[in-house]
């Protein structure tokens, strides 16, 4: 097993008075040679957005995009006709494939939203346009980790063009896990949303990623409260 932990301070900030945004991976203004990306995971953005500013309608293709809201609403507007709000124990995906156009907003004019924005590179070029708005069971996540996101082939609760397995669990103090990879061809990032964790024998804090690969079991103890996010992601990135 080998495994590179990512503290959230190293992380690249932007500012951009009404989006706080700190990327694990180099993304717009942020480069690190070292942080490109982890295998298929192209982008981890922790974002906070201003009580009713947000980002206006934009394209995408060929990528699939993942909002984790983590307070807050989101309110969402895309070229395929979808159009509401997300919230905090929801999930949106959207597969951009040939491509799409779609604004996210702050749903609110009174308060922050904050959510988690990943992408993932497909591993099929131009497929059709899709999206799904997934609401969870808060209380299937207490003290299990939960396939949230799959592909198609081996669905969770929605599924994305990737042979992923993203997994979210909230685990009290003292609860000990561990998780075994979908492919031993794999490989783990943990993304600590909230709370403390020794996992593979490191200790994480609140916004902490850890990097893992050649292993087949990641042993996880929870050291306080916690909220942690396991990306099962493919290493070999598919070139079209």
């Amino acid at each position: 097993m080998k495994t590179e932990i990512h503290p959230a301070e190293s992380r690249g900030h932007a500012n951009h008075g009404w989006l706080q945004s700190a990327h694990t991976f180099s993304f717009a203004n942020y480069y690190n040679p070292k942080r490109m990306h982890f295998g298929a995971l192209r982008v981890l953005n922790d974002d906070r957005v201003a009580p009713g500013m947000g980002f206006g309608t934009h394209p995408h293709d060929n990528m699939e995009i993942i909002s984790i809201p983590l307070s807050g609403t989101l309110a969402h507007k895309d070229s395929m006709g979808h159009q509401g709000y997300i919230q905090k124990g929801e999930i949106q995906v959207m597969s951009a494939g040939a491509g799409i156009r779609h604004s996210e907003m702050n749903g609110s004019r009174e308060e922050e939203v904050s959510f988690l924005q990943i992408w993932v590179m497909p591993n099929q070029k131009n497929v059709a346009p899709r999206y799904d708005q997934i609401r969870l069971d808060e209380s299937e996540l207490k003290n299990n980790f939960v396939a949230v996101i799959g592909s198609a082939e081996q669905p969770a609760k929605t599924w994305i063009h990737q042979d992923v397995r993203f997994s979210l669990g909230y685990l009290d103090a003292g609860i000990i896990k561990t998780y075994n990879l979908s492919k031993k061809t794999n490989g783990v990032y943990i993304f600590m949303i909230e709370g403390d964790a020794e996992v593979a024998g490191e200790n994480l804090s609140r916004r902490d990623g850890l990097a893992i690969v050649e292993a087949d079991t990641i042993n996880i103890l929870a050291t306080s409260d916690a909220r942690i996010l396991i990306m099962d992601i493919p290493l070999q990135v598919s070139s079209f």
